[in-house]
């Protein structure tokens, strides 16, 4: 039962984020974006059931048919949704929350200041409830983007950026968002 709720979730998800309106069916049939998010609820309770081997020849057999890579170690929330979904990459040691949208192209990426490293740490992004990330923008390291933030296409975020923040340029520059602002980008009627 709690699967079927979670699949319509998932559904529900991409139609409420897609302004081309799609039915359920065609979501379940032809959504990369959200085929990704399905195997990799399998690949991460495989990962954590130290089946690492099993779960990372399905995420990579996925990365094949969807053109999304999302890491079997990486923590996913509810209503994630990615529009278009190609090119999106995900790292081992990234957490996302809820209410999350990315576009084609968006990387969470690991980045060391100090060289190659094989210590077990933090390496990749942590993304707070209801961010939207644009298309091909590329977030490195262990940074922290604060909920309700928006990354603007193709920016490039290295340091943390707090909540309600508009994130722009390369490297990202963190701009408030107005009350306004936060209102538009959350607001459905603005795809109808």
């Amino acid at each position: 039962m709690w699967l079927l709720s979670r699949l319509r979730e998932d559904i529900e998800t991409a139609r409420n984020n897609d302004p081309a309106e799609p039915s359920g069916l065609e979501v379940f049939l032809s959504y990369p974006g959200v085929h990704a998010l399905w195997s990799h609820r399998l690949t991460h309770a495989l990962w954590k059931l130290r089946l690492r081997l099993l779960a990372r020849l399905i995420s990579q057999f996925t990365r094949f048919l969807t053109g999304v890579e999302i890491h079997p170690g990486a923590v996913i929330g509810r209503r994630f949704f990615i529009d278009h979904a190609m090119g999106v990459v995900i790292g081992e040691t990234a957490e996302i929350g809820d209410d999350v949208m990315f576009y084609h192209g968006v990387t969470l990426g690991g980045m060391s200041l100090g060289g190659r490293s094989r210590a077990k740490t933090k390496r990749h992004p942590t993304i707070e409830n209801g961010v939207t990330i644009g298309a091909g923008a590329k977030v490195l390291g262990p940074v922290r983007i604060g909920a309700w933030s928006a990354i603007g296409a193709n920016a490039v975020v290295v340091r943390d950026a707090p909540p309600n923040c508009f994130l722009v340029g390369v490297p990202a520059v963190a701009r408030p968002r107005s009350e306004k602002q936060r209102q538009f980008a959350v607001d459905p009627a603005i795809y109808i």
